[in-house]
């Protein structure tokens, strides 16, 4: 008897596809400081540029959440894990082990942009876990879960994991060191809340849509 192919649907594939990517790009855009510009009452708000591509991923595994259901949605999250660490391997086997080519003179900027310590790489699987696993929890129970208040849902569960997800982070990475470390919290929170309200809610209605659409697609 012939095995039957494996089928998954389009739009899980496709966002399954995009989220390991997005795991691996937030890390090399975390090397670059953003300026969102001076707002009325916040001041002048500035953030690691990988936070674009982690909101990214809180959208997608929002929508695989609305989309597929919770149990799904927390198995994306894990397998997330896996370029991410892959990806970390690879960067220190690069820059600590493969040595450059004589002609190539930019090593030490490469290993500064990109070179994370243990201690940052830890912190960073400590948070994404922790911050993803609660956001698809929060947006799964919120306001009767399922098919309701989706825009809703998907912007509270997202301001309070970003707030768990800075958090943890910087904690982990900088605690015991001579640095301002609830000064450093609050910046980072207060624009991470502000670009939270800008992408996500626009987001997850726009990546529910298109996974609805895919998946009315014939194969």
């Amino acid at each position: 008897m012939q095995n039957q192919p494996l089928t998954i649907p389009r739009s899980l594939f496709s966002f399954s596809l995009l989220y390991g990517g997005l795991c691996v790009l937030a890390g090399v855009l975390g090397t670059k400081l953003a300026s969102l510009g001076h707002w009325p009452l916040l001041g002048d708000l500035a953030v690691e540029s990988g936070i674009f591509a982690f909101l990214l991923l809180v959208i997608l595994s929002s929508a695989v959440s609305e989309l597929f259901g919770q149990g799904v949605a927390n198995t994306l999250v894990r397998f997330g894990f896996v370029p991410l660490i892959v990806s970390m391997v690879l960067l220190t086997i690069v820059i600590h082990l493969v040595p450059p080519a004589p002609f190539w003179h930019d090593q030490d900027a490469f290993a500064r942009l990109l070179g994370q310590g243990a201690r940052m790489q830890f912190a960073g699987l400590i948070s994404y876990g922790t911050s993803q696993t609660l956001n698809v929890y929060l947006f799964s129970r919120l306001m009767g879960g399922q098919g309701k208040s989706l825009v809703l849902r998907a912007w509270i569960a997202s301001l309070l994991s970003q707030v768990v997800d800075t958090v943890l982070f910087i904690t982990i990475s900088f605690y015991g060191q001579d640095m301002p470390l609830m000064q450093i919290m609050e910046g980072q929170i207060v624009s991470k809340l502000v670009l939270s309200t800008i992408m996500v809610p626009p987001g997850i209605w726009l990546f529910v849509q298109l996974g609805r659409w895919l998946d009315r697609k014939p194969v």
